[in-house]
């Protein structure tokens, strides 16, 4: 898809860590309530392997445009020409490596982005030696997703010449679901509240199909695919394991923290809190960090962040300086510096700088708050907001009659 020329100093950056990183497509459950993800891991060599397109379909495009309120037709070929030629950066059902247990860490995308939106940051995570699971979401909040449909056999079509994501069984017929906009007179924190429960059931579902591969059971992937999920049994440590997730699933993240205690710390990036009834704040027991960027958040979020705070468990907040919220997800690399500040896809950082404090600081919180081994205290100074281009806690001025 697209016309790669133009792109020279353009594209998702490499991963840094000593892992080589593969990925792959999971689909337990063909329905609308199945389990959808891309899973991210350390792999044996990506020689021969295929780096997979960084949007997957046409459909995916659709979504964005619907979600951007533009022209399908139109949005098409601009974002065909734009971002159509670019790849993730991890080979396609490369082998995985064995050899140790990888902490786990479930990911949820924000507002009308999908599973493949934050490349950069889980194929860094994998290379650091976890296994990342990225969850596409099912409560219309994706911009497109997609599930199955059973035919009778009077309706059944031979299957069609999409390259990707083939269904196992001819009887199974693709069913997209794009993003629902709130309709006219409805109110917003009710769907916005009914998506985060419903995000966070499906990180929970994901995280226990984890479990299920990791204690060697069979699991049948809708999908046609050559990855054999069998390698993964015993792979991973399923007593480190932590939620991350941007904006919307920042607020997913907490959501998760609440539900379920096999979540052991919470990594929130530039976190939406509007969906969150804060009644359940005080039921969030572990660890939590909130990475900000400096010009998306403002004074009532962040109070509600701050309503998080305890003396007895770690909470930390940073802000990234220069940063947009478009910082995070991918799209921050994909653009020049021109169409990317008029888009709001770019701050004033160089995105590869924000993206290696970002990841740097995530990693220092995981190492301490899941006991790993590794060498990530490195960068402990960041979760302090301590380098040139942080601010400890936040830029944003809270009046103290709010507090």
């Amino acid at each position: 898809m697209g016309n790669s020329s133009c792109h020279n100093a353009l594209g998702i950056p490499a991963a840094k860590g000593p892992h080589q990183v593969g990925c792959t497509d999971l689909m337990v459950g063909h329905t609308v309530q199945g389990t959808f993800f891309r899973l991210y891991y350390p792999c044996q060599t990506s020689e021969g392997f295929e780096k997979p397109d960084w949007v997957p379909c046409r459909e995916y495009f659709n979504g964005l445009a619907d979600f951007m309120k533009m022209s399908r037709s139109l949005s098409e070929r601009i974002f065909n020409y734009l971002f159509g030629s670019y790849k993730i950066p991890a080979a396609y059902n490369a082998p995985f490596k064995p050899g140790e247990k990888y902490p786990v860490i479930i990911f949820s995308h924000g507002l009308g982005a999908f599973r493949t939106l934050y490349s950069a940051i889980c194929a860094e995570l994998a290379s650091q030696g976890f296994v990342v699971a990225a969850v596409e979401h099912r409560d219309e909040s994706a911009s497109a997703t997609f599930y199955y449909k059973e035919q009778s056999e009077a309706q059944t079509k031979p299957p069609g010449k999409r390259e990707n994501f083939r269904p196992v069984s001819d009887n199974l017929e693709e069913q997209w679901m794009y993003y629902r906009p709130l309709k006219t007179g409805e109110r917003e924190f009710p769907l916005r509240n009914k998506q985060v429960k419903q995000r966070a059931d499906e990180c929970i579902r994901a995280l226990d199909l984890l479990f299920d591969i990791n204690a060697g059971k069979s699991v049948e992937n809708v999908l046609e695919s050559e990855f054999d999920f069998t390698t993964l049994e015993n792979g991973m440590d399923l007593c480190r394991i932590a939620i991350m997730g941007h904006s919307f699933g920042g607020a997913t993240v907490i959501e998760c923290l609440c539900k379920e205690v096999r979540f052991k710390c919470g990594v929130a990036l530039d976190t939406w809190m509007f969906p969150l009834d804060e009644e359940m704040f005080p039921d969030v027991k572990q660890p939590l960090f909130f990475i900000n960027s400096e010009k998306f958040q403002w004074a009532g979020n962040i109070i509600r962040m701050k309503k998080l705070d305890s003396a007895f468990i770690p909470r930390k907040m940073i802000t990234i300086k220069g940063t947009v919220h478009q910082s995070f997800p991918d799209f921050t690399f994909l653009t020049g510096n021109w169409i990317g500040r008029i888009l709001k896809l770019k701050g004033e950082i160089d995105p590869h700088v924000a993206m290696d404090l970002c990841n740097h600081a995530s990693l220092a919180f995981l190492q301490r708050h899941l006991s790993l081994n590794k060498d990530f205290n490195q960068w402990d100074n960041l979760i302090e907001g301590k380098d040139d281009n942080l601010i400890p806690g936040t830029n944003i001025t809270i009046p103290q009659s709010s507090m």
